[in-house]
Order: C-alpha cells, then structure tokens, then sequence
C-alpha cells in the first residue's frame, strides 16, 4: 500500500472514532474453540411462505435454543430466530411487503439473486423502524438454494448475528422432473456458530473485529445440540454458512462420501461424489446424502474437520449435528446421472480485468477497539464510485490476498460468477467452486479470479468481503452497471 492510501485510510479511520496509530500486517487472535452439547435437541425445520404473495416483518423476541438456553433474539416473520424459507417458481415475481418492527433501521438482501439495485438492499438503503417497504422484482435465478438476510451500513454483522436470516429457494419443472428427493427429504440446514455464554449479545472486542466474531456453540436451524431423526433413504441437504465468521469443513463422522449436486448458483450439471465440503461465510452447498447403509438405532453425525490455511481456525474437529436412524424405509430414488447444464464462460470473452487488494493492513484502533479492513486501500463510501461496469460484458476480477494474514470470502451482489483459477495456497478451484457462485474464498497467500457477466439491471451495488466483521469495518466497495 503506498503513502497516499495509508494517509488516506488512517484520515478516513479517524472520521469513525478510530485512533489509527499503529499499523499491522498479523494478529495472534485464533477462533474460540466449539464446545459440543448434548445432541438431543430436534431441529425446527423452517416454515415455508410463497414469495410471489408475502408479507414479512422483523421484530425482537426471547428463544429456547435448546439445553435450556433462553436468549434475545431477532426473527422474521413471527420466528423467535431466523425466519421462513420463501419459495418461488423461476421466472416468477417476488412480491413482499415488509415491515420493520425493530428498534432500528434494515433491509433485505436477496444473497445471490440477480435483482434491481433498489431492491438488492444496498447498505443506505433502510427501512427506519416502524417503516415498510415493498418487494417486487421477477425472479430469474437458476433452481437452486438462495437466502436473505440483513444489510444495513454498519449494523449487517449485528444483525444477522442475533438472527436475521431466511432460505430463498427456486425450483423449476426441469428441476422438479429429476425426481430429487422432495417434501420431508428436502432439508435445509443453516449452521451458524454463537457466543451463547454472553447471553447472544453482540458486543465484539478488538480480536473479534480483527478475525471475526466466533462462538463456542455450533447452532443448526436455530437450535444448539441438534439432532434429526431420518429414515433409511436418500435426504437432500441445502448446506449454508450462515455464520459471521467460522468456515466450515462439512463431513460425515463415519468418512462415508457422499455427493455434490448444487452450488451457490443452483445446481451442478452432473452429481460429484465427495467426502468433505469446505465453506466460508454465506457459501452454500446441496447435496444427497444416503443413509440406506445404516442400521435402524444406528447414529452419526455432521461435523466439522479440521483444515488448514489460515492460522486462527480449522484446528479443531466438532461435531455439528446428530443423525438418528430411526425407521426402515424404502428408496426409489435414483441417482441421476446429468442434473442441469451449466454455461462455461469462456476467459476470451472478456472485456477487462480488475484486481483487487484484500490483503491489505488493518487499523486496529484505540480507546474505540474499532478495527477497519480495507479494499483495495480505501473503505467504504456510500458516495463514491469505485468501479463502473457496462451491462451485458464480461470481465475477470482478481481478489488478491497474496500478502494478506487473513481470510477473506468475497461477495459480489446482484450478480453469479464463475471461479476461474487459484494461484497460492490451495493452488487450485475446489470441485465445490464450480458451476454458479456468488462468493469465494481466498485464503492467505492465494489470489483468486472469477469470470462475470453482468446483467441488465444498472445501478449502484456493492461486493465485500462476507466476513460481516470485516464488512462492517470498511472492507466493501461500490459497483455501477451502466
């Protein structure tokens, strides 16, 4: 970073309350460790509303999480915490009224949906508490697992933290006539991980903005302990990261494989077979697992094992969910062998090339304990444009971490990309990097491209990294398609 952008950057840390007198490259925080509860708790499985006719509001409750913590949350649409899944037909339009009955300002973010920029929840745009406001864009994503959650300027880590988010799923007649498992045997799983000794309060100090806020409870769908009865048959799974920081590296306690049908941007177009899924804040995943092999009474677990590539998290194994077996059934589900074709962006295509710094040093602050992440030397500013693209074209961007010493998923709103290469670090894209995506990770020393074509929806919309502490400390930027 040269002499302009440190003045710059420590000038604008100051405007915030932030004393920028020390800069620096590393920190020795490491993620809390996961303490493991009694998995006895059933998890609630999300209510489903139609989002072509919906209304939806906001508002803080008190929730039993499971082994008798009671705590305060936020929910949406009358859930205690998180809120229902929406489902829409692709080609549809979404039609919901929101209301806000918080005691602060929010929005929505449709995460992955290709939307209006006045309706993508971009971080000013709020409704004021007491407020509503009206959704209503046609929905053209491929079938596939989508969420929303919170975005507002400076509170998104906050917010979501306490609760705030919903799965937004697609499906299609294509989708539905590959015979999939359906109804019951659909599950979506949403994983977060929540600091519930201090009661689910957001209060983050100096290392939790350094690396990220970590809890030491793992909760599924809401619920800490998490357990779920299943029968002997094929279960598809809709995997999110809904956590604020943790990245997860989903498998199954037994080392069975299992396989990989969609990604961030729907689904694949042929099954993989695999046996681990890595996947960092707001990544998602479907896949089918088949518990046709397990005895009746027999159990096993989701978990986390470990990895390697950043130093302040992936030591530590823990178990995430449990899987009771608790009925014969039988399966007449079949494997298929192509499920929907994806569209290869070729590189010639492109009109230019950006890239990116997301290494950057980091302000740690004083009496404030704020710490700021910049992008590309500058943080964000609701009044600048950083970059302007035209719609319709194609470009590659870079996000380079090659000098940085911490983990960074980047999400672009509005749009779907593909990964094209890795250099650094894991030296290559991951078979759950492929199709459609909406976010990457990059790791220390790795620099990261990803080919986008941008659609036809023009205005002001933003990319970041999806470490919402690291959101909420500046590292956001602004986009125009034009």
């Amino acid at each position: 970073m040269n002499a302009l952008k440190i003045i710059s950057f420590c000038t604008l840390a100051a405007l915030v309350g932030t004393m920028c007198h020390k800069m620096d490259m590393g920190t020795n925080a490491i993620a809390r460790d996961v303490v493991e509860n009694p998995f006895v708790n059933p998890i609630p499985i999300p209510s489903i509303l139609d989002a072509a006719n919906a209304t939806l509001d906001a508002k803080s409750n008190t929730a039993s999480l499971g082994s008798g913590t009671t705590v305060n949350t936020l929910g949406y649409g009358g859930a205690a915490i998180l809120g229902p899944t929406l489902r829409i037909q692709q080609g549809s339009t979404l039609n919901l009224a929101f209301s806000n009955n918080l005691s602060e300002a929010t929005n929505i973010h449709w995460h992955g949906l290709e939307v209006p920029a006045a309706q993508d929840g971009y971080p000013t745009d709020v409704t004021m508490p007491g407020g509503s406001f009206q959704y209503n864009f046609p929905v053209n994503n491929r079938p596939g697992t989508y969420w929303y959650h919170p975005h507002p300027d400076l509170a998104t880590a906050s917010q979501a933290y306490r609760g705030l988010a919903g799965f937004f799923i697609i499906s299609s007649p294509d989708e539905e006539a590959l015979g999939l498992p359906g109804g019951d045997y659909d599950v979506p799983l949403v994983v977060q991980d929540k600091r519930l000794d201090a009661g689910l309060i957001y209060n983050p100090n100096t290392d939790d903005r350094t690396i990220g806020m970590f809890g030491e409870s793992v909760l599924v769908n809401g619920t800490q302990g998490a357990m779920l009865e299943v029968a002997t048959r094929t279960y598809r799974f809709r995997l999110l990261n809904g956590s604020n920081a943790r990245i997860y590296n989903f498998a199954l306690s037994s080392g069975a494989k299992f396989h990989l049908i969609g990604t961030d941007g729907g689904l694949l177009d042929a099954p993989v077979e695999v046996s681990n899924i890595l996947l960092s804040p707001g990544e998602r995943a479907d896949v089918l697992v088949n518990f046709g092999g397990q005895a009746v009474g027999s159990e096993l677990y989701l978990q986390s094992n470990t990895f390697s590539g950043t130093e302040s998290q992936g030591k530590q194994t823990f178990k995430i969910l449990k899987f009771k077996v608790a009925r014969q059934e039988t399966d007449n589900s079949i494997l298929p062998n192509a499920l929907m074709p994806v569209e290869v962006i070729s590189a010639s295509v492109a009109v230019a090339t950006r890239s990116f710094n997301i290494g950057h040093m980091m302000s740690h602050g004083g009496m404030s304990a704020m710490v700021m992440h910049p992008l590309d030397g500058k943080l964000f500013d609701a009044n600048r444009r950083d970059e302007v693209v035209n719609a319709g074209t194609t470009e590659i961007w870079e996000f380079d971490n090659t000098t940085g010493t911490e983990t960074h998923p980047m999400h672009i709103h509005g749009v779907q990309f593909q990964v094209l290469n890795r250099s650094g670090g894991r030296s290559a894209v991951q078979v759950w990097e492929k199709g459609w995506k909406d976010t990457v990770l990059a790791f220390p020393g790795e620099k990261v491209s990803i080919i986008i074509r941008f659609p036809g929806n023009k205005g002001k919309f933003v990319f970041h990294c999806h470490n919402l502490e690291h959101e909420d400390g500046g590292m956001m930027l602004n986009f125009e398609i034009q």
